[in-house]
């Protein structure tokens, strides 16, 4: 077969000119093909990076690394990470490709642990994420004509913009809600009648609650798809989610500093992990530890290569990410696996590493507790102590019902995890809840 053109297979364009069965010609290219474009990307990209942003000129020459170095793409293994330090020690604008005047858009982190991310857009950026988005929406099982409602943040985080634009560019209707009032975003999902809404999983359980305090039927609502991002989530609660809403619950990825949501998505017909859009994305998966690139299947840190964009190329950005690569299924690019943890939201308890999401596991096997939890860590002397935050369902409120519930949850994390933890399980409406992504680790040992 003769290999379509870089244009034909993978140049941003209106998502209206999709090919066979509603994809894009790149979704279904053979192996060698999204190879051929990512190879020829990345060395625009490095290129792009090298002559225009001091920080990576000075990068790549400290490692001794020059774009002309790659001749094929395990070459990329030459060129050293990217690190979130890096952007914190360029604020504001230091890593740019294109000078301050071409940007179309700016984007940060909150800034909370230091100073903020900042990321940058051209107007060309702006279309090639909303065009990976509106892919991620389709692949979703969403469809031009339809109603999204989006319950991410708007405003400096990637979430709600991001999901926006892809909406708009698929065709369909936006309602730009945000997050927060969570009474309102029930009242206008049962009168405005969404088919699709875009949210993080752990603010989709408190706008379960309120259906359920409204008394309104969550199964007899109009979505038929959520995209679920920005936090880790397992698939223990995909299926608490899918069972309450008779609705399929997708995982979106996407981190500001690569572009936002929309860099991988599940598809709805196989929900076997999260196909990468690669011929915008290359992905790796490293040793957390030595940094040497593992093979496909291995599972370890992802690190990502951007390949389209101009004002910010990001090389080699290591994403603290744990998952593994995995051949293609709905689509030939290949997957990640679901991410339920990272390597710097770790936990080390008396020796033994957890990661939240493990937590959440063992919560939902419990009937008589909610799936909310917050957990917090102390020290006294040399000894460290998890307390795990819960509260009981409304029909297993009463004293001597926690108290069975309690003991369960901690029976469960004994016997799974090896680790002693203290459960606090509180009255309905008794854990933090949050708009956005949730906090689900209060280490209070840092300040002991």
């Amino acid at each position: 077969m003769q290999a379509q053109s870089d244009k034909d297979l993978g140049a941003p364009a209106s998502i209206s000119i999709q090919g066979e069965g509603g994809l894009e010609p790149i979704e279904t290219a053979s192996r060698d093909e999204i190879s051929a474009v990512q190879l020829s990307r990345m060395k625009e990209t490095l290129k792009r990076a090298y002559e225009n942003s001091s920080f990576y000129r000075a990068h790549f020459d400290t490692h001794g690394a020059h774009p002309d170095d790659l001749k094929e793409l395990a070459d990329l293994a030459r060129f050293p990470f990217t690190v979130k330090q890096d952007l914190r020690d360029n604020y504001p604008f230091s890593m740019f490709s294109v000078p301050r005047e071409k940007l179309a858009r700016i984007h940060a982190s909150s800034g909370t642990t230091g100073k903020p991310t900042v990321v940058g857009y051209t107007l060309k950026d702006v279309d090639t994420w909303a065009q990976v988005v509106a892919r991620s929406i389709y692949a979703s099982g969403g469809r031009p004509g339809e109603m999204v409602h989006v319950a991410y943040g708007y405003g400096l985080f990637t979430g709600g913009l991001g999901a926006h634009y892809g909406a708009e560019k698929l065709g369909c209707t936006v309602v730009p809600v945000s997050g927060g009032m969570t009474e309102r975003q029930v009242t206008l999902i049962d009168d405005f009648k969404p088919e699709i809404i875009m949210i993080t999983p752990s603010y989709m359980l408190s706008v379960l609650d309120e259906f359920r305090r409204a008394g309104i039927d969550p199964r007899e609502s109009s979505l038929k798809v959520g995209i679920f991002g920005a936090e880790p989530w397992t698939n223990s609660m995909r299926q608490e989610i899918e069972d309450s809403f008779n609705m399929d619950a997708v995982d979106i990825y996407g981190l500001s500093e690569v572009m936002g949501p929309g860099v991988a998505n599940e598809c709805v017909e196989t929900k076997d992990g999260l196909h990468i859009w690669e011929d915008h994305f290359y992905p790796e998966i490293i040793d957390p530890d030595t940094g040497a690139v593992l093979p496909d299947g291995q599972k370890g840190e992802l690190v990502f290569t951007s390949l389209t964009k101009e004002a910010f190329p990001i090389i080699r950005y290591r994403t603290r990410d744990l998952t593994c690569l995995l051949p293609g299924t709905a689509r030939t690019m290949r997957r990640m696996e679901k991410v339920t943890g990272r390597s710097d939201d770790m936990m080390i308890v008396r020796g033994v590493n957890i990661f939240p999401t493990q937590i959440e596991e063992q919560l939902l096997k419990c009937a008589g507790l909610s799936p909310h939890y917050q957990i917090e860590l102390t020290r006294a002397g040399r000894m460290d102590t998890m307390t795990i935050m819960v509260e009981s369902m409304p029909d297993a409120a009463d004293d001597a019902a926690r108290e069975k519930s309690g003991s369960e949850l901690a029976a469960h994390v004994k016997s799974t995890l090896g680790v002693t933890a203290k459960v606090d399980v509180r009255v309905p409406g008794g854990v933090e809840r949050s708009a956005g992504k949730a906090r689900r680790v209060v280490d209070l040992r840092k300040t002991d």
